[in-house]
């Protein structure tokens, strides 16, 4: 549901008072989604990291305008926590975790498995696990595997297919899903 600003709110008075209240949040590209799920004035993220404890609830994009600042939060939240090591994420990958979320309509933050992968965290997931790919999205900031305690895999995945903005993987047997902004398709049950 998208709530209108009756007054005329600036956009310094918005970050000030930081958005308490229900936004919307959907990427907008241009010939890339096939239809808009809430486009809105403000794009939220809300994630928990259970590797660090650490969470994010964050107004990152207002009236069409990232927001320097908040993306800088997000990228050191979505870091290697292996190697502390972050780059700069694919805006188009938060848009689209940002709209999937809205699309769920749930209040709980998604639950951060990985975000940025470097190089050497990369190789050695995938020393134990077939299912890492050599190069992996993860490493480019360009992806990230998601879980909500109050959503099935499937019902996630389906948000995130409906941007058809990127790639969504449903892993149920460990109980997340992959989005990322890369080319559209879908895979895993």
């Amino acid at each position: 549901m998208r709530e209108k600003n009756s007054a005329n709110v600036t956009r310094r008075a918005l970050l000030g008072a930081f958005a308490a209240t229900a936004v919307s949040a959907a990427p907008v590209y241009s010939n890339v989604f096939g239809f808009l799920k809430g486009a809105g004035d403000v794009r939220r993220l809300k994630m928990y990291s259970g590797r660090t404890g650490e969470t994010l609830d964050m107004i990152y994009w207002i009236e069409g305008d990232y927001i320097r600042e908040a993306l800088k939060e997000v990228n050191y939240f979505m870091r290697d926590w292996r190697t502390n090591s972050a780059i700069d994420m694919d805006t188009r990958t938060i848009d689209i975790m940002a709209a999937s979320h809205n699309i769920l309509g749930v209040d709980e933050p998604f639950t951060l498995l990985s975000g940025y992968r470097s190089p050497k965290t990369n190789a050695m997931l995938r020393s134990r696990s077939r299912g890492v790919a050599k190069n992996s999205l993860h490493m480019k900031g360009q992806a990230a595997d998601l879980r909500l305690k109050s959503r099935s895999v499937s019902q996630i995945a389906r948000a995130a297919a409906s941007c058809s903005a990127g790639g969504v993987g449903r892993y149920s047997g460990s109980n997340f899903v992959h989005m990322d902004c890369g080319t559209v398709r879908t895979w895993g049950r």
